[in-house]
């Protein structure tokens, strides 16, 4: 960054200031109780994302028989909604007055009611009041969580009882609210073999999307599980939408749950985010979600009255917290790196967002700032481009590095032929610089020479780029 001159940085701009936007952010596990929302309200609202995922918590709400207290949902749907955010419900988990085997897991955490006609009727009267009850406020409800692991899916992973309970679910749902937007799968490993088995079931036809969830330390694989539920989808004659429902990773070490074992420290998580977001967005999902809001127990193996089988602590939030002798996240929620990354993410790319390709090509020479070192070359980098709410375009690239072993830095040289003022934005902190060493032609092709390249993504804006300046 020594040849570049710092002109300014993006200008943040909180939930309410969007009308759109396909960032989110999670807000799970309050059906456990396990982080007290009102101390993260406003920093997330602050961050800029819009849609945020709840879990539904069908114990919680329902503890006599027949008899519905969704005052505590409700509040946190409306401190939301009232802040600009748009909530999305994850419908789960199981209920123990239905469940015998339900009485011995925390929060009835992977029971799902199936096994009896008194549990299908008994979930299929909750779903049809929750959809009646958030009706003009919630509209998306998603199926169950990672019913593909036994971790969700406790008595042994089957595709065919997913498949069935998401008709009988999506028909409840529509019993109590007929606009809803039904999502399924929710899968967190598989796709084409677990899938095609739960589609033979007809499950497709009742759906409008489907989500998947990636814990992975680098995001290859995003594209390879979006063009392969597009492609299932096709064999199958649905046109449903793709939804990243769950990605994201831990801020240090030691922790528990997915990617517990990296050698991961705050500015990795933000790296993470960075890439893992974006590559969601360049695959053109319909919206995308990072786990999560506040660091928290994870809380997937507890046993009641066993109080140490919950304490398992994950470190996966922008906002870090304390945690009480119960393991409840306490203390000042403070953010993140990763919280200003996507708060920067989320100023650049919120809106209305298109994917489009662009008129540019990477060429290899040398960069005598590096010691002659080669330039990159278009197959060494992840990249692609977009349009943004304001009409200007970007180009988001980067080196996919392995995040546990490098901190990596290198050039890019580029030739474009895309109208308008060019600058370079860092979403680590927000800064935006002045690009130097163009070269236009008579024709309106520029060539940009020796441009950083990090392990995260930078993105290249053409056109307008409201900025704070700097002082």
């Amino acid at each position: 960054m020594e040849e570049l001159r710092k002109k300014g940085h993006l200008c943040k701009k909180a939930a309410s200031a969007w009308a759109e936007s396909r960032l989110g952010i999670g807000f799970e596990k309050l059906d456990r109780g396990v982080f007290e929302p009102d101390r993260a309200y406003d920093k997330l609202s602050e961050i800029g994302v819009k849609w945020v995922r709840l879990q539904s918590g069908w114990a919680r709400t329902e503890r006599v028989p027949g008899v519905y207290d969704f005052q505590w949902l409700d509040d946190i749907v409306d401190q939301l909604i009232a802040r600009g955010m748009l909530p999305w419900i994850c419908l789960c988990y199981g209920n123990a007055l239905y469940d015998d085997f339900a009485k011995e897991v925390f929060g009835a955490v992977g029971c799902p009611p199936i096994y009896t006609e008194a549990q299908k009727e008994a979930w299929r009267r909750y779903v049809i009041a929750i959809a009646a009850h958030f009706k003009g406020r919630v509209r998306h409800f998603e199926i169950w969580n990672e019913p593909d692991g036994q971790h969700c899916w406790k008595k042994g992973v089957n595709a065919t009882e997913l498949g069935n309970f998401t008709i009988d679910t999506a028909k409840a749902l529509k019993e109590g609210n007929k606009d809803v937007y039904i999502i399924g799968g929710a899968v967190f490993s598989s796709t084409v073999s677990y899938l095609q088995e739960a589609f033979a079931t007809g499950m497709g036809a009742y759906l409008d999307g489907i989500s998947f969830h990636e814990y992975t330390y680098t995001e290859e694989n995003v594209a390879q599980k979006v063009r392969a539920l597009r492609g299932l989808f096709r064999m199958q004659g649905l046109s449903l939408d793709v939804i990243q429902g769950e990605s994201g990773s831990q801020s240090r070490p030691n922790g528990h749950g997915a990617l517990a074992e990296g050698a991961w420290t705050p500015r990795k998580q933000a790296k993470q985010l960075l890439r893992h977001m974006t590559i969601d967005l360049l695959n053109d999902v319909l919206f995308t979600s990072f786990f999560s809001c506040v660091d928290m127990i994870e809380a997937l193996h507890g046993k009641v009255g066993d109080l140490s089988s919950y304490l398992d602590y994950g470190y996966f939030g922008v906002l870090g917290a304390d945690f009480d002798e119960h393991g409840v996240a306490t203390g000042e929620y403070t953010p993140k790196p990763s919280y200003y990354a996507l708060q920067n993410l989320a100023s650049l790319l919120g809106g209305k967002l298109k994917v489009i390709d662009l008129p540019l090509m990477f060429l290899r020479e040398d960069a005598p700032h590096l010691g002659k070192t080669s330039t990159l070359a278009a197959y060494e980098t992840v990249y692609g481009g977009f349009q943004l709410d304001n009409g200007s375009y970007a180009l988001a690239y980067w080196y996919p590095a392995n995040l546990m072993t490098t901190e990596y830095e290198g050039c890019v040289t580029l030739e474009f032929a895309i109208p308008g003022e060019v600058h370079l934005v860092d979403p680590m902190d927000g800064s935006i610089y002045e690009v130097p060493n163009l070269e236009t032609n008579a024709f309106g092709t520029t060539t940009a020479r020796w441009l950083p390249i990090r392990d995260y993504p930078m993105f290249l804006v053409f056109g307008e780029l409201p900025m704070e300046a700097v002082n």
